[in-house]
């Protein structure tokens, strides 16, 4: 679905570095003391709204609930969006630019803060009142723009390489492929076998939405591009791009990657992986507990992404959790954030939903390790992900990149033409 921000810029922008970082209007630096950050005083008590997209763990539920019993006068009711990040972001545009405060607290892609924070739609938080030295770095720049806290880290992501251990073991395959070329040697080898008659090799997330810029970007790094240059300028019509969206485009049209997960989101792939039609799937840290229910149970494990020459790299997701401008009951709404982001929430849902924290102590605890063995898998694959573009029309963005990246899956354009036209778009958005 392309999605596109109406609401003008308010001031010009200045592209910085790695994550085309933009200045805004305003002040940056520390939030100071007290219930106040910028010129935002968090007053009024009540109940107030989470908005956030489909629930898939049915954990957040519970934590609402834990909230609701202890706050019986400040109760927090759950609006559920759909499960597309697209139509998620669409929505609370959509809510903001009517300034309604039908939305309290907003669960955020972690690539959407630099633009909701760039048009005044959420609120500049105290910094002081989350504890951010004990998150992962990476994970807690998300949530700031110019410097300053717009948001609390709630969840992190990092893109895993699931795999079928059972049949990698049967075949002879002694472990996970770090390469793309390892990967299609191993899957012709499990293909062999006849417990993998009518098994397909290897799927992402393909259909023409959020996750595509997600694998598409996961590509181009693995394969030595980038997205942006050192500049923050976009440079995708290079080689190293080529390469990356080559062996997407080359999958797909080999076979290797089935024609029909050129319409798989998360949920289609892990429904795939779980039923046995796939050896390799890219998916999220989510999957890992309800796979574990499933009928791999015991039959699967986890690697990091593979590369074009070794390990990959992830693209950086997540939520993060952020207080709209024009919500009433602000005081309850910062409680409310504190504790739905807090080590102990984040726990519940890394030990319910094996959702991928942001505290650090969680992936280096000893017992935590042992029941949950794929966290140190994750905290790698975190600590070097490498961020989507951080850019306040984000809409324009990636709505081109899943144009010419779907056009190059589907055979409408060879990679070179899709890059050298992604390209051209890119420095027409990043421009305006």
């Amino acid at each position: 679905m392309k999605t596109r921000t109406t609401r003008a810029l308010p001031c010009a922008a200045t592209l910085v570095a790695a994550g085309l970082l933009l200045t805004a209007c305003g002040s940056s630096g520390d939030s100071g003391s007290g219930e106040q950050a910028g010129s935002t005083s968090f007053e009024g008590r009540g109940p107030i709204t989470y908005v956030a997209g489909k629930d898939t763990t049915g954990v957040v539920p519970k934590i609402i609930d834990r909230w609701n019993k202890l706050h019986p006068k400040e109760k927090v009711t759950f609006v559920q969006l759909p499960t597309d990040a697209d139509s998620q972001r669409q929505q609370m545009i959509q809510n903001a630019e009517t300034k309604s405060d039908a939305y309290t607290v907003l669960s955020l892609d972690v690539v959407w803060t630099s633009e909701f924070a760039a048009h005044q739609w959420i609120d500049r938080l105290p910094e002081q009142r989350f504890p951010l030295d004990r998150m992962l770095k990476p994970v807690v720049e998300t949530a700031k723009y110019r410097g300053a806290l717009y948001a609390a880290p709630a969840s992190s992501d990092g893109g895993l390489l699931y795999y079928r251990s059972d049949l990698l073991k049967k075949a002879g395959v002694t472990g996970p492929p770090a390469t793309w070329s390892q990967l299609k040697a191993d899957c012709a080898k499990v293909e062999k076998l006849p417990e993998a008659k009518g098994m397909s090799c290897y799927a992402g997330q393909f259909q023409k939405y959020e996750g595509l810029t997600v694998n598409f970007a996961e590509a181009v790094d693995s394969a030595g591009g980038v997205v942006t240059d050192a500049n923050g300028r976009p440079d995708v019509d290079t080689p190293a791009a080529r390469k990356g969206l080559d062996f997407l485009a080359g999958a797909v049209k080999d076979g290797t990657i089935p024609k029909e997960a050129v319409t798989y989101q998360e949920e289609d792939g892990r429904r795939a992986f779980q039923s046995g039609k796939l050896v390799f799937l890219r998916n999220w840290p989510y999957m890992y507990a309800l796979a574990g229910k499933s009928k791999v149970a015991g039959k699967f494990a986890v690697a990091p992404l593979p590369g074009l020459n070794g390990p990959g790299s992830s693209s950086l997701g997540g939520h993060n959790l952020a207080l709209s401008s024009f919500a009433k009951n602000k005081a309850t709404a910062l409680d409310f954030m504190k504790f739905f982001s807090s080590e102990d929430s984040a726990g519940t849902f890394l030990k319910e939903a094996s959702l991928a924290p942001p505290y650090t102590r969680l992936y280096d605890d000893p017992s935590l390790v042992k029941q949950y063995p794929y966290l140190p898998v994750l905290k790698q694959s975190v600590l070097r992900a490498v961020p989507r573009p951080r850019v306040v029309n984000y809409g324009d963005v990636t709505s081109a990149i899943q144009q010419e990246a779907y056009a190059a899956l589907t055979g409408a354009k060879s990679s070179a033409q899709a890059l050298k036209d992604l390209q051209s778009a890119l420095q027409k958005s990043t421009a305006q």
